[in-house]
């Protein structure tokens, strides 16, 4: 059995306001934002607004409810930024991958030939974390 969910962890944080972040989308059930160690440009993440602790132990309700705002962001993404593709990540536990313990999922905009950056190799800046940011947004509002 998998440990119970732990409201100390990183995205909870983030949903407090207790940790800053660039914020896409938000509404009852989730909450977008861009991925800080991007694997790709426009790399971002949607989590729920409810406890979870992955896809596992989450209410299938709820789930899927979040996998609707999943695929708003990740098409706001492929047109925001003019991307051939898309991506969508999302694991389960320390065996599966997982390294924070809030379900979450990972949309990565894809080019043909652009490979993907390994995963947590470097922290991109600010200014263009917001750039993608507001091109995504911008798509999510038309």
């Amino acid at each position: 059995m998998a440990p119970a969910y732990d409201d100390s962890n990183i995205f909870a944080k983030i949903l407090r306001g207790e940790m800053p972040c660039h914020k896409i989308y938000e509404d009852d059930v989730a909450f977008a934002f861009m991925d800080i160690m991007p694997r790709i440009d426009g790399h971002c993440l949607v989590i729920p607004k409810f406890p979870a602790r992955n896809l596992l132990d989450a209410d299938p309700e709820g789930l899927g409810q979040l996998v609707q705002r999943v695929q708003k962001v990740a098409k706001a993404a492929m047109t925001g930024l003019g991307a051939e593709g898309v991506t969508i990540q999302q694991f389960n536990e320390q065996a599966g991958c997982q390294v924070i313990f809030h379900l979450h999922f990972h949309i990565l905009p894809r080019w043909a030939g652009v490979e993907l950056r390994p995963p947590a190799s470097a922290m991109e800046k600010p200014e263009v974390l917001d750039a993608h940011r507001a091109k995504i947004a911008a798509a999510l509002e038309k």
